[in-house]
Order: C-alpha cells, then sequence, then structure tokens
C-alpha cells in the first residue's frame, strides 16, 4: 500500500498495540480486517502545539470513543456514498481486494451509514456524489 513507517503509521506489535490501550494513550482505537489501529493522543496533541488542524479518518466505534472520553474538541463530519450501490461500484471498481474484503467492508459501511443517520452524532454529513463540491464542502467545514 505504500504505507511507510513513522510516517503514514507507526507499526508496534500486537502485545504493545495492547500495552498502550492500557494506558490510555489513544483517543480512538479499533480492530478490522485482522489490524489493530489507534489514534495517538500524543500526535493529536502535538500537531495542535503547531497550530495545525487535525483532521481523523476513523470509523464509528471510534467517534463513540472520542465523544465519550475524549478531552480533545472535536466536530464530526460524515463523508457518505451518493448510494450503497455506488459505493460497491466503487469499492469493486478498485480491484484491489478480495471479494470476502469487499463484502466485510460493505457491511461495515452498512453500519456506519446507519449510524450517521441517527441525528445528532455528526455535526455534517457530505454526500460525496461529486469530488469537487464535497471536498469544498468539506474544506469550509473544517476552517469555518
Amino acid at each position: 500500500m505504500g504505507e511507510v513507517e513513522g510516517r503514514n503509521y507507526f507499526f508496534v506489535t500486537p502485545s504493545t498495540f495492547d500495552d498502550l490501550v492500557s494506558q490510555g494513550a489513544f483517543v480512538e482505537h479499533a480492530t478490522f480486517g485482522g489490524n489493530q489501529y489507534g489514534t495517538s493522543k500524543k500526535t493529536i496533541e502535538d500537531q495542535m502545539a503547531k497550530g495545525l488542524v487535525v483532521v481523523l479518518d476513523i470509523e464509528m466505534n471510534g467517534v463513540k470513543q472520542m465523544k465519550a472520553n475524549s478531552s480533545i474538541d472535536a466536530r464530526y463530519v460524515f463523508i457518505k456514498p451518493p448510494s450503497f450501490e455506488a459505493l460497491e461500484r466503487r469499492l469493486r471498481g478498485r480491484g484491489t481486494e478480495k471479494d470476502e474484503d469487499v463484502q466485510k467492508r460493505l457491511e461495515q459501511a452498512k453500519a456506519e451509514i446507519e449510524y450517521a443517520d441517527i441525528e445528532g452524532v455528526h455535526d455534517k454529513i457530505i454526500v460525496n456524489d461529486d469530488l469537487d463540491r464535497a471536498f469544498k464542502e468539506l474544506e469550509e467545514f473544517v476552517y469555518e
């Protein structure tokens, strides 16, 4: 995937990850596709101290964790596909995953969309039916 250690991600062993979870080092964490993911509190704090806007790409359980436990002032936006069928076409069109992996992603997406439709969960929902417009809407939301 072209991910670089120390740049895109910080890869750690499963036991180290579990230790970090128990130490409260993450604002959110999850397991998906057999892999563990977490967002470091320290990394967010370091970037904010530089005056940067931090944008996280997290799933619904991460949103729930942050809303329940985070001391970070956050706003929540959901990028929604124009339809479930369009999402499936996009995922399959990539040709990067096995069918069973696409099915898992679609199942997760269905749950995510249902969660996003609950009133008040997100501050904004952007329908990604036109990439340029959706990006502009996201940019305006981030910098308002």
